[in-house]
């Protein structure tokens, strides 16, 4: 048996396995990063060539459906607000004091003028939904076995993506998730420049995300606080604590 594996190795023919194994690692790191509930205080600096600006954020997640994103600072930017709610993806403005919903239409634009798109934070499970996946380069980093895994998307799926490959390590720490538009040319790719325990874990504290074609300009994000596995009640994921916060 191993032999036949190996040759179908050789000659780049995946058995149904090895795909359910490297679907396997994804969903692993996915669930390691937002575990049953989480919350983190965070900091995004947007960079640009011209300038650049850091807001404080709180995030808040439960299971693989619902989070909430509120920013704290700066003044300017406070109380400001995301919620995700199943496949559903809200806006908050203190500013003009409106709920907006984000259509399927601009889920593809940028978060809060971030590299990060409506998608990359709303739809966390479509990698495991939408796409096929198969290793296809293992090494080590620190110590650790490291997956390169290749996510191919079924021929149906609502993305843009030609192709995602993601490198993950056995811990199931993601230590970089790139983009490839149809043409399977690289768009952008996010990065984890720093690990550290925290919340009682080793995780990614310090990402960045960068395009391809603007080397200069990137989003990153550095986690200041983070605590997992906590009972946080369904209704912070409401409409009604968007617009009010209670929690």
């Amino acid at each position: 048996m191993k032999n036949i594996i190996s040759l179908l190795l050789i000659l780049n023919i995946t058995p149904a396995f090895a795909d359910q194994q490297a679907r396997q690692i994804v969903k692993d790191a996915i669930d390691y990063w937002r575990d049953q509930s989480s919350y983190s205080l965070v900091d995004m600096t947007i960079h640009r060539t011209s300038w650049q600006r850091t807001m404080t954020l709180k995030v808040w997640t439960k299971g693989m459906k619902h989070s909430l994103v509120r920013v704290i600072a700066p003044k300017k930017d406070k109380g400001n607000a995301n919620l995700v709610k199943k496949k559903n993806m809200w806006s908050f403005s203190p500013k003009i004091n409106r709920l907006i919903r984000i259509p399927s239409s601009m889920m593809n634009q940028a978060w809060m003028g971030s590299d990060f798109s409506n998608n990359d934070v709303a739809k966390a499970d479509n990698i495991l939904k939408y796409y096929t996946h198969k290793v296809i380069a293992t090494s080590t980093h620190q110590g650790k076995q490291l997956f390169t895994i290749e996510a191919i998307p079924h021929y149906y799926a609502p993305v843009v993506w030609g192709k995602e490959i993601l490198k993950i390590r056995a811990d199931h720490i993601m230590l970089e998730h790139s983009f490839y538009d149809q043409d399977n040319k690289l768009v952008k790719t996010m990065v984890t420049k720093n690990l550290q325990h925290m919340g009682g874990k080793l995780i990614a504290t310090q990402q960045r995300m960068q395009k391809a074609d603007k080397p200069y300009e990137w989003t990153e994000i550095v986690v200041k606080q983070a605590r997992f596995k906590l009972n946080i009640p369904n209704r912070m994921f409401t409409l009604s604590n968007l617009r009010n916060p209670r929690y």
